[in-house]
């Protein structure tokens, strides 16, 4: 889809008048003490998005009696000597003063990371929550990037496989991954690699550090790859060696469960139905395993699951890992399911991209607290669950493309096996 045709797009779904719209790109952040150094620099998903341009500093604007325009800065002489950032293609930023000027008095919103103090906040946020309505569902153009990530990520999964073995560190396994990923085709990872060996496996964002695999240990991995910013968030969990016989059970379950999850992204789904069927076929799993005492639908619907499933099955990704996350116009719900409050809480429509990501999990700080305990007493055999600890846990996500049909499973591609 074209810049012109996503502008067009988002102006029919705002249906203004006479209020002015203004998106920010953002500027570069320095790091403190880094003199001339910055953070790298990303636009703003709401400017980008509207604009497809990553210039620093941009502005587009709109205003519903005349339309678009696009203000960048000028190409500057630090630039042409220290390293240019992509040449500008919209008017200058010194002509938007003067533009907004002109408008003074009618009522402004501010999106993307543009700052005003005239603003009118809650115009701000509800324009700024119907554009990420509009750019939830993933056009040709998106989806072709994901695709183009999901390959990259693929090489990155097959070289951990082929890295495992005891003694290899978590640290190591994420160079292997970045290397992988880039050498295949992307422009890096999409987030921060979480590699977790044994216990860590247990820890949601993991930094990987100098953690070395033991015979018998999972290995939790989740990486994805970006191409021009576009990304697909995957795990998976491996098995360093010989895993036992009851930590297969619970890897199978917990594939099983991300693979029905997988199979319920239809058109008109709604989000908590996808949870609490992971729910559901991870509990049985505690049930075979002898870690909780009641039935896998009363594991769920008690709440109890939330024990060892503690996060949200998935959230929207695309244009980074979190993208257009918010609700959709008219829907304001804070609902719980299976004892979480899931990251999105919507019914899925065409086009939308989600990540399934259901996982089984022994933290110690969840077994152990004394509340938790005394909440669920004998619905859990504390025995058998503390002899997990240290096991951590099992994570295996996909990223899933909503069609008129079946589901389609951008990283299919990347074995499931431990």
């Amino acid at each position: 889809m074209s810049r012109e045709a996503r502008q067009a797009k988002a102006a029919a779904a705002w249906n203004l008048t006479n209020e002015i719209v203004v998106v920010g790109a953002g500027d570069p952040i320095g790091i403190p003490g880094g003199h001339d150094q910055c953070f790298p620099y990303k636009p703003h998903h709401e400017y980008r998005w509207l604009t497809d341009c990553k210039r620093e500093g941009g502005i587009v604007a709109y205003d519903p009696k005349s339309g678009w325009v696009h203000f960048e800065p000028p190409v500057t002489e630090m630039e042409l000597v220290w390293g240019p950032s992509p040449a500008p293609i919209g008017r200058s930023i010194e002509e938007f003063g003067p533009w907004l000027a002109a408008r003074s008095g009618r009522p402004l919103a501010a999106l993307g990371s543009y700052v005003n103090a005239e603003a009118d906040a809650a115009l701000s946020k509800t324009l700024s929550r119907i554009l990420s309505h509009v750019r939830r569902p993933k056009d040709a153009t998106e989806i072709a990037l994901m695709q183009r990530a999901a390959v990259a990520t693929k090489a990155g999964y097959e070289a951990i496989r082929r890295a495992i073995r005891p003694g290899v560190t978590e640290r190591d396994l994420q160079v292997e991954f970045e290397y992988a990923i880039q050498k295949a085709g992307a422009d890096g990872p999409g987030y921060g690699t979480i590699v977790g060996a044994g216990p860590d496996s247990a820890v949601f964002h993991l930094t990987p550090g100098d953690r070395a695999l033991q015979e018998g240990d999972y290995l939790l991995v989740d990486a994805g790859a970006a191409v021009d910013s576009y990304v697909v968030d995957v795990t998976r969990t491996f098995g360093c060696g010989e895993l036992s016989a009851e930590k297969l059970l619970l890897h199978a379950a917990v594939v099983e469960s991300e693979l029905a999850g997988v199979a319920l992204c239809t058109l008109g789904r709604e989000w908590h139905d996808v949870h609490h069927a992971c729910a559901v076929v991870m509990a049985e799993a505690l049930v075979k395993l002898g870690v909780v005492t009641c039935s896998a639908a009363e594991t769920a619907e008690s709440g109890l699951s939330s024990l060892f499933f503690p996060h949200g099955v998935g959230h929207t990704v695309g244009l980074g890992v979190r993208d257009a996350m918010a609700q959709p116009p008219g829907i304001e719900r804070d609902r719980m399911v299976a004892g979480v409050r899931v990251r999105i809480d919507m019914p899925l429509e065409l086009g939308y991209a989600v990540t399934v990501e259901p996982g089984t999990y022994f933290i110690p700080a969840l077994l152990t607290d004394t509340a938790r305990r005394e909440k669920w007493g004998s619905m859990v055999n504390w025995d058998k669950a503390e002899s997990w600890l240290g096991a951590g846990g099992v994570r295996v996500e996909d990223s899933v493309v909503v069609t008129e049909g079946e589901p389609l499973n951008l990283t299919s591609a990347i074995s499931y096996d431990p």
